[in-house]
């Protein structure tokens, strides 16, 4: 099903606009491709990406002989692939839970971070960082590595069906009931984790300053593996999504009409969302501004079809994380800015241009 057209795209021809998603397409790909080399070449030691194939077979063969090629496994394959793949995977997850979220609440403003959802896993993630010596030592010797991503799932979910329930209104989310009581749980999540930052020592205050503000340095196979079933999520939602966020876009009613199971949707939404969201928190830390700048950026380019918006928001939120990865690493090497920092001097900018001149605020 298509999705209607805004004012401003009715009086765009749609094989326009069908041509002008096309081209976001193709340029994120490329995009994509060129951040992805990049990444794996540029780093403080100076490997570049020619050594790849050496380093492959290094690894392949197990062989420690020679010790320039052991090195280059190393750095290639055990440090930047890994811190690549999460980076992508960071991006577009947040950036489609943006996109889900603006397109079932149909406002712009609908972030994830804005309504608290980033929030609530980070508090879960930083009672697990920080008591995992004490309260959380069972939950983390049973889940080890997924531990984390985990705790930061139900974070989300349990942030995510706080706003669904005082937001819900006869069968109907209001917006600004839901904006309003975010703002109140993400006040309400910060100050506990700052209570939980107060009561921690030394050691563990530096891990939550650090990974507060957002980094990929951590990056490892581990990780990567413990993300991969959300990742699976997103690929898995994606497509059975689009119908009925189109179906959104004319309303609930509408869409019930349609043949849309509303209420199924909203659940998926809110389930797959607070996925996303907790497992890219998990990994990286607090990351704002891709999962509101990316879906709007996407939907001013080529229009509200989710069959668009939600890959396209995907490939685009991957590429400016890695981006923004590759500046935290080079800006001041042989040190790392927290990517968290990097991310926000950039969307800042750019969703500051978005509101002054294209104006958000209005029911897409």
């Amino acid at each position: 099903m298509s999705a209607p057209a805004t004012p401003m795209e009715r009086s765009v021809p749609r094989d326009a606009r069908t041509s002008t998603a096309r081209m976001l397409m193709i340029c994120a790909w490329l995009s994509l491709a060129i951040v992805v080399v990049l990444s794996l070449s540029i780093g403080a030691t100076g490997i570049t990406l020619a050594a790849l194939p050496d380093a492959i077979q290094h690894w392949l063969a197990g062989s420690d002989d020679d010790a320039t090629a052991a090195r280059h496994s190393l750095v290639l394959l055990e440090i930047r692939l890994p811190r690549t793949l999460l980076g992508l995977f960071v991006g577009a997850a947040l950036a489609v839970a943006g996109a889900m979220m603006q397109g079932l609440f149909r406002n712009p403003l609908a972030d994830p971070g804005l309504i608290g959802v980033s929030s609530g896993a980070a508090l879960a993630a930083v009672a697990t960082i920080a008591l995992g010596n004490e309260f959380a030592a069972p939950w983390i010797g049973t889940f080890g590595p997924y531990a984390l991503p985990i705790s930061a799932f139900f974070g989300g979910v349990i942030t995510t069906w706080m706003l669904v329930a005082v937001a819900g209104r006869h069968g109907q989310l209001m917006i600004g009931t839901l904006l309003l009581a975010g703002i109140a749980i993400g006040a309400l999540a910060g100050a506990m984790s700052g209570l939980i930052a107060y009561v921690s020592d030394d050691r563990e205050l530096r891990d939550l300053t650090l990974w507060t503000l957002g980094s990929l340095s951590g990056a490892s196979w581990p990780k990567v593996i413990a993300v991969t079933p959300f990742a699976i999520l997103i690929a898995f939602a994606i497509p059975r999504l689009i119908r009925g966020l189109n179906g959104f876009l004319l309303g609930e009613a509408e869409a019930f009409h349609l043949g849309i199971n509303v209420e199924a949707t909203k659940k998926f939404v809110v389930v797959t969302t607070a996925a996303c969201v907790g497992a890219a928190v998990a990994v990286a830390g607090v990351i704002g501004f891709i999962g509101i700048v990316v879906p709007h950026f996407v939907r001013l380019i080529a229009g509200p079809d989710h069959r668009i918006v939600l890959p396209a928001s995907a490939l685009v939120g991957g590429t400016l994380m890695v981006f923004a990865d590759i500046l935290a690493r080079m800006l001041v090497r042989p040190a790392e800015l927290p990517i968290g920092i990097v991310m926000a001097a950039i969307g800042a900018p750019v969703f500051l241009h978005l509101v002054l001149k294209r104006g958000i605020g209005g029911v897409e």
